[in-house]
């Protein structure tokens, strides 16, 4: 392993930093600075529909976010995505960008640029071919034809394999016949589907000749000049805890019928004589294949999530050096609120999350780009398909409950003026409560990422469903298992970075070593997932239901999921500080990687120690200097916020920051 130690942050050589906030920002805005710009430089110039959200009737603002969706195509930042030859910008990494850049603004606005550009459009562009892609995309990427996204069901969410819904092929016609059979096969919470969309991407079980071939995505026209089409029945899901701007609803399909030409057929197709062809045979691959091309989804939400926090702390951090409360080391004035010991402990740690989740998902986004290239048209093997899946679903996951607790603990930071809504508190925390539930609910997600660690990605078993992967792990010997996870290679790992013996390697290194904070990271990754597959396959052998296995370890599989991809975040942050050349810049950002570490040892103290990792001085040697961290970046905090780039117009908040 590269030697990363750090200098310059240890007490004895510290040197308070000072942060050029024009460079942090540069750093933060990344390879798409220009592209962020553009989409701060919009939300400005609406940031009246702030205001709008509270003032205007639900039907009026509804037509206030399409209309500003329309204005965003107009300037070219919502079709960055796609091919140019469709006007688009033939850049998928700078569509994310945008669309998380979109998060500083209202969120209705981003949840409809996403439906529009993210889902409806995105299905078109992965799942279709290029005859799809010459009949919608030009006028799609230029707000011309809206569109809806119809997978989910009242019945059936995270479930997609179990979609009731059912297209018919009909050879006499030449036409797939579009069926909702009963109400739990109703589509449900589809954005743009109650106003807006003209034509929906709709999930169903392709039947062809009597025979079932799995979910496929066919193009359905709803409405002409406005008017539903007939067999069509639209309801609206009507008032929602957020998202108001966005019209959701309900859609059911009575017998209607499309040309054999609508099914989105990259993956399979039917032919004029009316035959069932896949390149992919394998039904279970196809679909999982299929689904994992519309990872951008979950890409974008997190990020997303990442960013409304970026507003919420932005907003906490300055109203604490604004903020007086109680005479605290003077008689003559108050404290200031950011200068208390325990608002620093509520907040830093945040802060510190919210940077390291920044350059987790930066790394993710590239990544994104790189596997799946609008430009090249060409997919990397599928391996690294099954990873960036993996990650996309963990990172969306931390990212969005990140998002949840720190809007609510910077709420709680402002005080009673927070509750306010001209304080931008109460949209965020309605607005983003929903990213922990869509593009995939966050506990499933967690297993589907522990699913990888458990079969390692390996050919033979990378589609087995939960069932069957409980059966593997019984049938397979546990230290092939093991082996597959890198689990025996984790104490030679150790010894490589922390010499030592092995019962006191914790005490060996400096707690602001990220080498040992690593280890100690990669320590419980690795403990949790080979003591899953141990439970998994001791239920087994005692003759439980694999089902019932499952479901007995469904604790142990989130905390395993949960403590890799926490890895991987610290990973991103720490190649990130140690790229950068020494200087002011770096020392504040260490500062902030080693409190994101600290932080996340101490909050996971008890599991540390019950596994003879942490010893008690140890555990409150880290505490102490967690608080030590946050003394040292109170006097960079506004300008860390400051780094984030929200716009002025887009803080509002008069009661808060004056």
């Amino acid at each position: 392993m590269a030697d990363t130690t750090r200098t310059g942050t240890e007490t004895s050589a510290y040197r308070q930093p000072q942060v050029d906030v024009g460079e942090m920002r540069r750093l933060l805005d990344g390879r798409y600075a220009e592209v962020r710009d553009l989409v701060r430089d919009n939300l400005t110039e609406y940031a009246g529909v702030l205001d709008e959200a509270e003032t205007m009737s639900r039907p009026e603002f509804r037509e206030r976010v399409k209309d500003l969706l329309l204005v965003m195509a107009g300037t070219g930042q919502t079709g960055l995505g796609f091919p140019e030859e469709y006007g688009g910008g033939g850049d998928l990494g700078a569509s994310i960008a945008a669309f998380e850049t979109l998060a500083f603004g209202d969120l209705s606005v981003l949840v409809k640029v996403g439906v529009q550009f993210g889902l409806f459009g995105g299905a078109i562009l992965m799942l279709g071919s290029k005859r799809h892609h010459d009949a919608y995309l030009e006028d799609l990427v230029a707000g011309r034809l809206l569109g809806c996204f119809a997978m989910t069901e009242s019945g059936h969410g995270s479930n997609v394999q179990a979609l009731g819904t059912t297209a018919a092929y009909d050879p006499q016609a030449d036409e797939f016949v579009i069926t909702t059979p009963d109400d739990p096969s109703r589509k449900d919470y589809i954005g743009n589907a109650a106003q807006h969309a003209d034509v929906a991407v709709v999930f169903a079980q392709l039947e062809v000749d009597g025979k079932g071939h799995g979910v496929h995505a066919f193009v359905v026209p709803l409405r002409r000049d406005g008017e539903v089409l007939a067999g069509i029945r639209v309801e609206d899901d009507g008032l929602k805890m957020g998202l108001n701007g966005v019209d959701n609803g309900r859609l059911w399909f009575d017998g209607v019928r499309i040309p054999r030409n609508n099914l989105l057929n990259r993956f399979a197709d039917v032919t004029d004589d009316g035959r069932y062809e896949s390149p992919i045979a394998n039904p279970d691959k196809r679909f999982f294949t299929m689904l994992g091309t519309l990872v951008q989804g979950r890409v974008s939400v997190g990020g997303a999530g990442i960013n409304a926090a970026k507003v919420a702390l932005t907003l906490a951090v300055r109203y604490g050096v604004r903020r007086r409360q109680f005479n605290a080391t003077s008689q003559d004035e108050e404290e200031l609120l950011l200068d208390y010991g325990l608002h620093q402990r509520r907040l830093f740690p945040l802060l510190a999350e919210n940077y390291a989740l920044h350059f987790a998902q930066e790394t993710l986004a590239l990544r994104t780009h790189d596997v799946f290239s609008v430009e090249s048209g060409e997919d990397e093997d599928e391996q690294a398909r099954r990873e960036l899946e993996s990650r996309a679903a963990g990172t969306k996951a931390l990212g969005t409950w990140h998002a949840t607790r720190t809007i609510q603990e910077c709420r709680e930071a402002c005080g009673g003026a927070a509750y306010l809504s001209v304080n931008r508190f109460a949209a965020l925390k309605a607005d983003t409560d929903v990213f922990t539930t869509f593009e995939g609910d966050n506990h499933v997600l967690l297993q589907l990422v522990a699913k990888g660690l458990l079969t390692d990605y390996a050919s033979d078993f990378e589609d087995l469903d939960q069932l069957g992967m409980v059966r593997f792990v019984a049938e397979q010997a546990l230290e092939t298992l093991i082996e597959r996870t890198a689990a025996h290679k984790l104490l030679e790992a150790i010894k490589d970075v922390l010499p030592g013996a092995d019962d006191e390697w914790d005490q060996e290194a400096g707690l602001l070593d990220p080498n040992y904070q690593l280890a100690m990271l990669r320590f419980r990754e690795e403990h949790t997932i080979s003591g899953v597959a141990r439970r998994l396959k001791r239920g087994i052998d005692e003759g439980l239901n694999p089902g019932e296995v499952f479901s007995r370890a469904q604790d142990h599989v989130l905390a395993s999921a949960r403590a890799h991809v926490e890895r991987l975040v610290l990973e991103a942050f720490v190649a990130k500080t140690a790229d950068l050349p020494d200087g002011d810049l770096k020392v504040a950002l260490n500062l902030l990687c080693d409190l994101y570490a600290l932080s996340t040892i101490e909050k996971d103290r008890a599991w540390f120690m019950e596994h003879g990792r942490l010893r008690a001085s140890r555990s409150k040697a880290i505490t102490r200097e967690v608080n030590d961290l946050c003394r040292k970046i109170r006097p960079l905090a506004v300008d860390l916020v400051d780094a984030y780039g929200v716009p002025p117009a887009l803080l509002r908040s008069p009661d808060l920051l004056g």
